[in-house]
This record gives C-alpha cells, sequence and structure tokens, in this order.
C-alpha cells in the first residue's frame, strides 16, 4: 500500500517574494520588559510519526532512496539516514569510517532474506508481525541488528510459547545469540517441567556437561527419584556414555532418596554395581540415612534440599472459619499467574481447623471440626478432574492437626479428639489406600505446626491443653523415632510453618497470652533459630506456604476478627508485603500448592 501525497503544482516562471511582498507590514506590540522576554513553544506530537510514514511511502515509490541492501538474490532499497537513526548496527556503520559508509550497494550476510526485508520495515514503520514461522529468523536478525526492542519481542513470543519439546533448543540459541534474559527465562520453566523436559528427545541428545548443569541445580522442582531416573534414561541412550556415569551420577542428590528406594532400586542398577565411584556415592547415600548423628560431617551439595526461587504452583485454600464462626467447605484458589483468588470445587464435607497436604499433584483433606463433631473423614481432590473423592478414613478422629508428605506417603500428627490433644500419628500409602498408626510423639500436640524437612517430618509448637510449647521434635522415617532437637525462640500453637530455599519457618501464632506476629528462621546448617521480619498483621491459626520463592500467610485470627487477608514475605529483602485477599473466606483455613502443569501453560 503507497502512502498518497497531496500533489503540489510548481509554476517554474512564477517568482515568489515573501521579504518583499510582507516589508510593509509591522506588527506593533506593546513595549515592556515583561512582554519581551515572553514566549510560547509549539509542539506537533505527531510530527515525527506522520513524517516517518511519509518517508515510508518515498521508500515504497523508490524515491530518494541512497542504499541498497543485498542479501542471498534479494535486493532492499533504502535511505541511508533513516536505517542510521533505527538500527543501531546501521549507525554505527554509517557514522564511521567504515567502507560501507560510502557505498551505494552493501552485501548482508547471516541473515534471513524475508527477516531482513521485515527489519527494515520495522525500521520506517515501527511494526512487526511475528508468528511462529519466522520468529527464529527475526530473532536472529534483530540480534544481529542490535534492535533490541524486536529482538526482545521475540523472546517474549517464544517464552509464552515454551514446550518440553522446544525449551532446550531455545536455551542453546538464546545463549549463542547473547539473549540472557530468554536464557533465564528457558532455565525456569527446565527446573519448573524438569520431569517432562526428561522425556523430550532433546535432553536425551544432551552431552555430558550440559546435563550435568541440568541436574545438578538447586532449583529443580521434581523428585529426587525422578532426577535419577532422568540420568538413566540418558546414560542407558548410547552405551559410550557409561564411561561419564559417575560424573552425572555425582550430580544426582542420592541421600536425599528414601532408604527403600536406594536398596530396591539403586542398589540393584547394574550401572552402579560395577562401578567403584558409583558404589561410594550409593555408600554416601546410606551413611547418611543410617547414621543420623554423623549428618552434620556429611553435609555437602548432595545433602542440601532442591529449592526453588519461581512461581510453584495454585494455592488452595481449604476449608475454615465464616465470621460467625461456622464451619465451611468452601475451597478457592489463588493463581500467582493472575494474581487473583477464585472459588474452586467446595469439599463434599464441612471442616474447619483441616489438615492439608498434597502428593503428586493431588491435595488432601484430613479431618477436621464440622461444627458438630470431630472428623477422621479424608478426601482428595483431583485437579484433572475437579472433583474431590472419599479415600480411607484416618484410625482417629482429630481437628487442629498437622499434615505433611514425604517419600510417596503422607503423615497426619497430633491433633484434638473432642476430648484431649494426641501424639498419635498416622501414615497413608496412597497406592494402597490404607492408613497405619506408627511411632507415637513425644508430647501430645494440638494445634502444631508439622512439616516436611530435610528427609524428616517436623511438628512445632502446640499445646497439650495445659502448655504451649517452643519444642520442636521430628521423625526420621528410617529409625521410625521422634527426636527433640532445637526448640523455637517462643511458644506458639496455632501457628504456620513451611520452607523455603533450605531453611524452615515459623510464623505467627499465639503463645497463650498474646496473639504473634513475629516470625523465626530455622536453618539446619547452623543449627540455630533467629528472628526476621515480622508479619504486618497478628495472625493466629494461620496458614503458610512456599510459592513463587516467597512465603505466604494467608488468613488467621487477630484477637477480635477473622481475616480474609494474605501477605508474603520476600527472604532477599526480609520483607512482608500484602497480596490479594481471600475472596470467600474469613480465615482459619487449611493450604495446599497443586504445581502448574506445562499443559496448563500452553
Amino acid at each position: 500500500m503507497f502512502f498518497e501525497m497531496e500533489a503540489v503544482t510548481i509554476d517554474q516562471n512564477m517568482t515568489f517574494n515573501p521579504v518583499k511582498l510582507h516589508s510593509s507590514i509591522k506588527i506593533p506590540f506593546p513595549k515592556s520588559s515583561s512582554i519581551e522576554n515572553e514566549y510560547f513553544v509549539y509542539n506537533q506530537a505527531d510530527l515525527f510519526s506522520q513524517s516517518f510514514s511519509a518517508i515510508e511511502g518515498i521508500r515504497r515509490m523508490g524515491k530518494l532512496c541512497d542504499v541498497t541492501l543485498k542479501v542471498e538474490n534479494m535486493s532492499f532499497s533504502a535511505h541511508r539516514i533513516v536505517l542510521a537513526a533505527t538500527v543501531p548496527y546501521f549507525n554505527a556503520m554509517f557514522t564511521h569510517d567504515m567502507i560501507e559508509s560510502t557505498k551505494k550497494d552493501i552485501v548482508m550476510h547471516g541473515i534471513d532474506p524475508e527477516a531482513l526485508e521485515s527489519l527494515i520495515n520495522f525500521a520506517y514503520s515501527g511494526r512487526i508481525s511475528i508468528n511462529v514461522n519466522n520468529v527464529q529468523s527475526l530473532l536472529i536478525g534483530a540480534s544481529f541488528l542490535q534492535l533490541k526492542w524486536v529482538r526482545n519481542a521475540c523472546a517474549t513470543f517464544i517464552k509464552e510459547r515454551f514446550h518440553p519439546n522446544n525449551v532446550l533448543k531455545v536455551r542453546t540459541l538464546a545463549d549463542s545469540l547473547g539473549c540472557y534474559g530468554l536464557v533465564t527465562d528457558a532455565n525456569r520453566y527446565i527446573d519448573q517441567y524438569f520431569s517432562d523436559i526428561s522425556l523430550s528427545e532433546d535432553f536425551l541428545n544432551l552431552n555430558i556437561n550440559e546435563i550435568i548443569d541440568v541436574v545438578k541445580k538447586d532449583e529443580i522442582q521434581a523428585s529426587e527419584e525422578q532426577v535419577f531416573e532422568a540420568t538413566m534414561r540418558w546414560v542407558k541412550q548410547e552405551e559410550l556414555r557409561q564411561e561419564s556415569f559417575p560424573q552425572l551420577l555425582a550430580a544426582v542428590r542420592l541421600p536425599l532418596l528414601s532408604p527403600h528406594y536406594l536398596a530396591d532400586r539403586v542398589a540393584t542398577e547394574e550401572l552402579i554395581r560395577s562401578s567403584h565411584e558409583c558404589r561410594d556415592l550409593l555408600d554416601e547415600a546410606k551413611d547418611y540415612h543410617l547414621m543420623p548423628e554423623r549428618r552434620v560431617l556429611l553435609q555437602s551439595f548432595r545433602t542440601r534440599p532442591r529449592c526453588v526461587s519461581y512461581i510453584r504452583g495454585h494455592i488452595y485454600a481449604v476449608g475454615g472459619l465464616t465470621k460467625s464462626g461456622d464451619s465451611l467447605s468452601t475451597v478457592e484458589v489463588y493463581n500467582p499467574l493472575t494474581e487473583r483468588w477464585e472459588l474452586a470445587e467446595a469439599m463434599r464435607i464441612l471442616r474447619s481447623r483441616v489438615g492439608v497436604a498434597v502428593l503428586n499433584s493431588k491435595l488432601y483433606a484430613f479431618g477436621g471440626y464440622n461444627g458438630i463433631e470431630r472428623l477422621s473423614s479424608v478426601e482428595m481432590f483431583d485437579p484433572t478432574t475437579k472433583t474431590w473423592n472419599i479415600i480411607s478414613p484416618m484410625h482417629r478422629k482429630r481437628s487442629a492437626l498437622g499434615a505433611a508428605a514425604l517419600n510417596d506417603r503422607l503423615y497426619v500428627c497430633g491433633g484434638f479428639d473432642g476430648v484431649s490433644s494426641l501424639n498419635i500419628v498416622e501414615c497413608y500409602q496412597p497406592d494402597l489406600d490404607r492408613w497405619t498408626i506408627i511411632t507415637p510423639m513425644q508430647k501430645h500436640r494440638s494445634a502444631g505446626g508439622v512439616v516436611a524437612f530435610d528427609g524428616y517430618i517436623y511438628i512445632l509448637g502446640g499445646h497439650d491443653g495445659l502448655s504451649i510449647f517452643d519444642s520442636v521434635e521430628r521423625y526420621d522415617t528410617y529409625t521410625g523415632q521422634w527426636l527433640s532437637v532445637t526448640p523455637m525462640l517462643m511458644k506458639r500453637c496455632r501457628l504456620g510453618v513451611a520452607t523455603l530455599n533450605g531453611k524452615l519457618y515459623a510464623c505467627g501464632g499465639y503463645d497463650g497470652s498474646t496473639f504473634l506476629q513475629t516470625v523465626e528462621e530455622y536453618d539446619p546448617q547452623v543449627d540455630k533459630w533467629k528472628f526476621v521480619a515480622p508479619m504486618n498483621v497478628t495472625r493466629s491459626r494461620v496458614a503458610l506456604v512456599a510459592n513463587a520463592g516467597k512465603l505466604w500467610a494467608i488468613g488467621g485470627y487477630d484477637g477480635f476478627l477473622n481475616l480474609p487477608t494474605v501477605e508474603m514475605y520476600d527472604p532477599k529483602t526480609n520483607c512482608w508485603t500484602f497480596a490479594a485477599s481471600m475472596c470467600a473466606h474469613e480465615g482459619g483455613v487449611g493450604v495446599g500448592v497443586i504445581p502448574i502443569h506445562e499443559s496448563e501453560n500452553s
């Protein structure tokens, strides 16, 4: 489409002298110093856009062009001044003493002809059409011409279309072009969807250095079993890879595998049995489990839990209380991508003071109080079918319990059965739909905080009906024993607990006289608790989860009201800020995070 310009007719015989014509006219203004110093600046805001539209039209007519860019068998005419003004590559070429600065024809190399044409058009119009067929060539061309705006637009287009079957190639291309923002985004996607990507052909085609770089990362969001199985698939792809297998296995965190998995799967693998280096790594993992008292001597990156510093999943707030204190079956979900809470499928049963845990992307609601009695019933939410299903009940009725998932098992600890606080602990095997009562805790604990951390089940604080505790104990699934560990700095019941970046956090609660807003952090490397920034709001019965590299304190009770508000803690800044409030709850919720699967982003 050609730009239409208004026709101007010039009479070659016409003479025009505006100075002579108007020399007899002079406008009088009052004389004063203030008037003489006055001025007015006129600004035509659309001058440049209109002018460039006109220049684009002139180019399309082939007028006034002073340079031709040639690539392969195609030629593109343009104006040197326009290219220099809009494209950094040509600005450097035309404004310095390069031989091309005076040449009429310039041969280009290393750029796709169609991409060059689109980028030249962009230089005149500021518009470019990006699609799946041209985005790669445009990214390469824009990087070559140093057009960062187009390069960033291409990167955004690609990022929104990441897939397990393309992200590794994207990362390689972006790294070669110096598109480090896209490299970072690709790495985050790889970490988040490692289990899916590890099944791709591109993953199996990585070289030894590339796969080690992926497997060693702290941010991988996958079980250590999935990491191990991925490395076995890679090494068995080609026989020659067996020589480098010990080097790769050293990047897997074998001590984080369960004892049963180490014995039944890892130790029976022929590639491991036939290698001295691999057997040494296996022995290190076994020693870590067999001699917990010596774990401080075995500290290495392989014993450090992986951590996540980006969006993990959807936060589900389950059950809880109305303003008047009635139990709810209501469920709502927070999407970190939209930063909004929305109603989700309600549970089948009313539940407040409910225990919640997530295992294998399914959310479980344990026990609680329905307004009449304490419950032993359990239901499970499947996000793929968006349904709640009743599963086998616990052996004991309990509310104010804690729940956590570890090594493909679910654990519920303590609680209140309507008469007394409990020290009874139960373990659920989803594959068998069966509950087993295991070793009881050292203390009877109701309203304690339960979490899986560093290969153990921890329970923090709580009360026994008479005393509120600062004590902490943890359960070793290998020895089947509960042991006391370093206590918190404060007594707390009805607290929130979560783990983030290898640290354990205790948040809010009640100490017997005061509703708390203080927060403590436990570092297992130094075996010490310390206070971090307090929350903005006093919160008892608060739910705490880790998501998107932050802690989320959800709901609670401030001593006067049940709370719908939410705030999040950034460990990098040691600061709490408010996030979107819940839309359907007034505190007292149980909370779990269901990972976002790749299909939900596609």
